[in-house]
């Protein structure tokens, strides 16, 4: 039976009674948790970060300080979000609607951003909503994420393109020949078939 873990949430975070917290998930100063947000067991949401309503974290995700995840965002497990990274969730924004008008929460339809389990995005990145990163991929500081990002792609620049390949250790791959790649760390070996990456069973 696996041991219950403490949530630890410092006293100048702001998490809502209705949001769900998994055991060993620890909530830094000054981060804010919304309302029906769920996060898994053991993640870690880091000083001044904000977690939208209803936004999904799964197991083992690090949410650096002050990344902000716009709710519908949805992050599957293992996933990192680096230092002033944004997620967001309108593709079409606007403080006004034609006529002048202060628009409110009934006044748009909010998107979201889709990480895949062990993808990395880094410092300052954004992703534009509505997105799609896969498996194992990496975004690079600083890069604007506009189109969908491939299993085990390196991504960087704005707009974001691929630059290499990743292994899940984060590392880039070697290419061996024939469209199969090899982590220098790792040993694993992946095989490329029409712009997509795929592990190879051994």
């Amino acid at each position: 039976m696996k041991q219950t873990v403490a949530i630890r949430v410092l006293a100048s975070a702001d998490v809502d009674d209705r949001a769900e917290l998994g055991d060993g998930t620890t909530v830094w100063h000054l981060a804010q948790v919304r309302e029906g947000a769920r996060l898994g067991r053991d993640c870690i949401v880091g000083r001044g970060a904000y977690v939208g309503t209803g936004v999904q974290l799964g197991d083992n995700c690090k949410l650096q300080n002050y990344a902000l995840v716009y709710e519908p965002a949805v992050l599957e497990d293992g996933v990192f979000v680096g230092p002033a990274a944004v997620l967001t969730n309108d593709l079409y924004p606007r403080s006004i609607d034609p006529d002048g008008k202060l628009k409110r929460g009934d006044d748009w339809e909010a998107v979201g951003v889709t990480i895949r389990q062990g993808a990395s995005i880094g410092a300052r990145a954004v992703c534009v909503a509505p997105v799609t990163i896969g498996r194992w991929a990496t975004v690079a500081a600083g890069a604007v994420v506009t189109k969908d990002v491939p299993d085990f792609a390196l991504v960087a620049g704005v707009p974001a393109r691929r630059i290499r390949w990743v292994g899940r250790a984060g590392v880039p791959l070697e290419e061996t020949g024939d469209g199969r790649w090899r982590c220098p760390r790792t040993g694993q070996l992946h095989v490329e078939h029409d712009g997509r990456l795929t592990e190879v069973d051994e």
